[in-house]
């Protein structure tokens, strides 16, 4: 991506973090305010709005009856997709998705999958027939840093919120009724994204933060202390007590930030 700052904002960033302080005033471990809406969509089967501070991201999950994967034959499946609207960024542009978009799924669809967040064999219908096919679509509406983890508290929320139909199976036959009910969620991950700016660690990058890291790592930590999904970005590198520090920081503030989700998708 471009950048949208200029190098006398990204001198006076770094000096600040040489200073122990933020541009927007926050601790290095903080996160910023998170507000979540729900079921916005109504044509959807499950959907949520995230901001994260001035981030703005929307998920979407729609259900489908379709046919299993034949190493999987008992087992739905889900995919995620996320596309950058060119209203969201001066920086985003009308096209196919870029490198960035489809990263942004691909670290969103691991910390779900790794997660066990969904349990997709309940998702099965007819063993090597029918299946429940989930698709969970992200559109960033506005970027001002942090995609990677707003998207995923939209995701996991537009999940925890979502319903498909009840089905009655005949046989071979099946017939979709119209009660519906509630995606079985396993569990409730949460994703960290960490910035490094200058040897310091900072987590909740803003756009502004994120245009003068030399590197950034996520971490996606569940209910039980699991570490399910790392990944890192840009082409700085982390030492191995950073790493340390991350996760140390990961386990300290995950829970106050699951339970903030919990408390919104309830």
């Amino acid at each position: 991506m471009n950048s949208t700052v200029s190098n006398l904002e990204r001198a006076h960033i770094i000096e600040l973090i040489k200073n122990g302080k933020r541009i927007d005033n926050r601790g290095f471990e903080q996160y910023r305010n998170i507000s979540i809406k729900t079921n916005i969509i109504t044509k959807a089967n499950g959907s949520a709005q995230v901001k994260l501070g001035e981030t703005y991201v929307i998920a979407g999950v729609k259900a489908e009856v379709g046919t299993p994967f034949p190493d999987e034959p008992n087992k739905g499946a889900f995919t995620i997709n996320a596309e950058f609207l060119p209203l969201a960024s001066p920086v985003f542009e009308p096209g196919p998705p870029d490198e960035n978009s489809i990263e942004l799924a691909r670290v969103v669809d691991r910390g779900i999958r790794e997660s066990k967040t969904i349990p997709t064999e309940e998702l099965c219908i007819i063993p090597g027939r029918k299946v429940w096919l989930l698709w969970i679509d992200l559109y960033i509406l506005n970027h001002d840093g942090n995609l990677i983890d707003a998207s995923a508290i939209a995701a996991l929320s537009a999940l925890a919120t979502a319903k498909i139909p009840c089905i009655d199976v005949s046989g071979d036959q099946i017939k979709i009724l119209d009660e519906k009910r509630n995606l079985n969620i396993k569990s409730f991950p949460v994703t960290m994204t960490f910035s490094k700016i200058d040897e310091q660690i900072i987590l909740d990058p803003c756009l502004a933060e994120e245009e003068v890291q030399s590197c950034r790592l996520t971490v996606t930590i569940t209910e039980n202390g699991n570490i399910c999904s790392l990944q890192k970005g840009l082409n700085g590198c982390f030492k191995p007590a950073e790493v340390l520090k991350i996760v140390e920081i990961s386990y300290k503030e995950a829970p106050a930030i699951r339970e903030i989700i919990k408390s919104m998708v309830k």
